[in-house]
């Protein structure tokens, strides 16, 4: 955030509940610095109860901690798309082992982390992305992540114009000899990319 010059948050959205994506709440607490008002997080009802129980001193109602970072809570359902100011966020629901996640989707830009299946009916909700984000953890099989063939399975199946892999091993390889033995409408993401839509 701090490389990238992120001077403005409008909301975060939260995929599940796993530490790898939610254990930077306290790192919100600059923007409230910078705009005084609290930060909507967007999430399922189950995963609102996970942040409450990691992050009490966030959430506490009465003698709240003066430092905490201010954000509100809203829901989100698996079947109703929603608005942050004007723009419309479809959500995906795909499963990570066994446990359903979500990914997103704006206008033609969707992205899908820890997916290991996902359900015809949301794959559905992916119909004519031109750009996607998707996980391919490694070259191996794995219980609860897309590997590297799968990743681009799902890719062909829904051909974007452009697809990034995250959510990427070390395991994986180097950056430019992975690249080179992917698809042309498909490469690796890296920390600093920016999706322009």
């Amino acid at each position: 955030m701090l490389r990238q010059r992120v001077s403005r948050l409008d909301a975060l959205l939260i995929t599940h509940e796993h530490n790898d994506h939610v254990i930077g709440m306290d790192d919100v607490r600059p923007f409230n610095f910078i705009s005084w008002q609290k930060l909507p997080v967007y999430a399922t009802q189950p995963v609102q109860g996970e942040l409450k129980k990691r992050f009490p001193y966030i959430f506490e109602e009465q003698h709240r901690y003066p430092g905490a970072p201010m954000v509100e809570l809203f829901p989100i359902y698996k079947d109703a798309p929603f608005y942050i100011k004007k723009l419309k966020i479809i959500p995906i629901e795909v499963l990570h082992g066994k446990l359903p996640v979500l990914g997103f989707r704006f206008g033609n830009f969707a992205y899908i982390t820890d997916m290991s299946a996902i359900q015809a009916i949301e794959e559905q909700k992916l119909n004519g992305v031109e750009i996607m984000v998707v996980n391919a953890l490694h070259f191996d099989p794995h219980h609860s992540h897309l590997n590297v063939d799968g990743a681009l399975e799902f890719i062909r199946r829904l051909n974007p114009r452009q697809a990034y892999l995250t959510h990427v091993s070390h395991r994986m390889g180097k950056h430019s000899e992975v690249n080179a033995g992917l698809p042309p409408n498909v490469a690796l993401a890296y920390d600093g990319l920016e999706i322009r839509l």
